[in-house]
């Protein structure tokens, strides 16, 4: 049996609706349009089979097969939901509030449980970011960050802590996708001189830095972000600081670590200064790519020995997005950039389209691995707001534009376990479409009048770097050089170069001495010192001191000097 459409959920000032996916793209009838304009949050469950949202009355849960309502919360105020990994539980959060005279306000952060409706624990969360518990795979542990603690609840007993993670100043940490043993990555900001570090541990042996699985410390750093692979083996750590002390980028100031449960740990060399916008896991964990460096950035994938494997050269990009199966990266440009796609076959290093989305905000892959949406949502940007649904091959297949007077929010798709949708060859033909192609007329620029007839002379600020295979070919039985051996074998290849320079100049001035006829001087012997910037520089100094020569032979010849040749 074929695998269903995906739905695409969209929020904004017209209501809450859902759109059926490729290849219909009409409005779904089984779930009843909430025409409401105060539609704060909206949720899919991870199987996609649950659908929340919250219209500023109450919060509703329904199946999304038949739209068959399931629950509904009175929680007029929640502006965040989130579904456990297992649909078991429906976690909401609503701004904090203190009371009048100063005591602590009623706890906002409420555990539902979805079959029977019940509140199983509410919590005080002040603060919005990672306001969400983070469940492992299969429910069997919860965590939060309470008072640099992180509190472990077991099998959605919130009853009691069933364990303890205490450092010192613990900032965030992140639970490990996939099966058991859960792993959890911990990050501790340095303070008074001592450096910021992040910990793996497994759970739960948390009995002190010898029980950690690995440790990664460093400096430079205000915040990070943590990014576990799918099969949590490694973690790969983006370590950013506010301000960079040099002034070279007004961003402040970004590192990229690796780290993995075994032990071993690296700092990713990137090759070009510059901003990281973007670091993401291929979903096969063996490889992961970032986009990286002033503009135009740098794309580079590297392996989990962080050595590069392709260089995707540079261009006008500031984020990386892996298709479902990890066979297709898109790389783009959006935000303060032109919204320009390059979509390439991972597997081959092939370009495969390079589509145009301008002014998006937002960029998703469809769980079937073949369809995009571009979206142009409010506040980021309240005009032009709608969406676009692409086939990766470039082929726009359709467009929304919301009405000049409305606003759209947010779109969604509903989400599929892996495995629904099996991974398809590649293609590189464009799928038909219907709709015109929607890259953008090229802007002409400006030339004065009394340039118009003339050619068009082009001119670069830059020179784009071409994409470039960094593996070492199967072909060649060698083993790739270290960086010291290709560091010798350039210098002995200069060398080489330069005492051939040498000889050839020899051989010149020998014969140039022989056909002169002026009186013979004493032939200097030619000398190479076997380094060619000693030579470079004894080169330079022999023709300055034929320079002075040639100027005493003008002064005795009755010429008159400037001031600035006469000592």
């Amino acid at each position: 049996m074929a695998p269903p459409a995906p739905l695409l959920a969209v929020r904004g000032s017209e209501g809450l609706y859902m759109v059926n996916g490729p290849p219909s793209f009409t409005e779904s009838t089984a779930f009843q349009r909430d025409s409401g304009k105060n539609c704060k949050a909206v949720a899919f469950s991870k199987d996609g089979s649950l659908f929340a949202w919250c219209n500023g009355e109450k919060v509703n849960i329904v199946n999304v097969t038949n739209a068959q309502l399931l629950r509904s919360f009175d929680l007029p105020k929640a502006v965040c939901l989130e579904f456990s990994p297992k649909n078991n539980i429906l976690a909401t959060w609503q701004a904090y509030t203190a009371a009048k005279d100063g005591t602590a306000g009623v706890p906002n952060l409420q555990l539902h449980d979805v079959k029977t409706g019940k509140c199983l624990k509410s919590f005080i969360q002040k603060k919005m970011q990672n306001w969400c518990p983070c469940w492992a795979d299969d429910e069997s542990i919860c965590a939060r960050n309470v008072n640099n603690e992180v509190h472990f609840f077991e099998n959605n007993n919130f009853a009691t802590i069933a364990n303890k993670l205490h450092l010192q100043k613990v900032n965030d940490f992140v639970l490990s996708p996939g099966a058991q043993p859960t792993k959890v990555a911990v990050y501790v900001p340095g303070s008074k001189g001592a450096p910021s570090f992040v910990r793996l541990y497994q759970y739960p042996n948390f009995g002190g830095p010898q029980s950690a699985l690995a440790n990664k410390s460093f400096f430079k750093a205000d915040k990070v972000t943590m990014l576990w692979n799918k099969k949590a083996t490694a973690v790969l750590v983006i370590a950013s600081t506010e301000v960079d002390k040099t002034g070279a980028s007004y961003y402040g100031e970004q590192t990229l670590h690796y780290i993995a449960t075994n032990g071993e740990s690296a700092v990713v060399q990137l090759p070009k200064n510059g901003p990281i916008y973007d670091v993401v896991w291929n979903p096969n964990s063996v490889e992961f790519c970032a986009v990286y460096g002033f503009m135009p950035a740098k794309a580079t994938i590297f392996n989990l020995k962080c050595d590069p494997v392709f260089d995707f050269g540079t261009g006008p990009r500031n984020a990386a997005y892996y298709s479902p199966h990890g066979h297709i990266l898109v790389l783009a440009g959006f935000g303060n950039l032109r919204g320009q796609m390059e979509v390439w076959d991972v597997k081959n290093y092939k370009l495969i389209s390079k589509p145009v989305a301008s002014d998006s905000t937002y960029f998703a892959w469809c769980p079937d691995g073949e369809h995009i949406v571009t979206a142009t949502c409010a506040p980021r940007l309240r005009v032009s707001n709608g969406y676009k649904i692409w086939h990766y091959t470039g082929s726009l297949l359709h467009n929304y534009e919301v009405p000049s007077n409305e606003e759209m929010w947010q779109v969604s798709w509903q989400p599929f376990l892996d495995g629904v949708f099996p991974a398809k060859a590649v293609k590189y033909q464009a799928v038909p479409s219907e709709l015109p192609s929607a890259e953008p007329k090229p802007a002409q620029a400006y030339r004065p009048p009394a340039l118009r007839n003339k050619p068009v002379t082009s001119s670069k600020l830059h020179e784009d770097e071409p994409p470039q295979n960094m593996k070492p070919q199967s072909g060649s039985g060698d083993k790739p050089l270290s960086k010291t051996a290709l560091k010798n074998q350039r210098k002995h290849e200069a060398k080489k170069a330069a005492k051939q320079e040498a000889k050839a100049e020899a051989n010149q001035e020998s014969t140039q001495s022989s056909a002169s006829q002026n009186a013979p001087r004493s032939a200097v012997p030619t000398f190479t010192s076997g380094d060619p910037e000693v030579d470079k520089k004894i080169k330079n100094l022999k023709k300055k001191l034929k320079a002075i020569e040639q100027l005493k032979e003008q002064a005795a010849a009755g010429k008159q000097l400037e001031k600035n040749q006469v000592l």
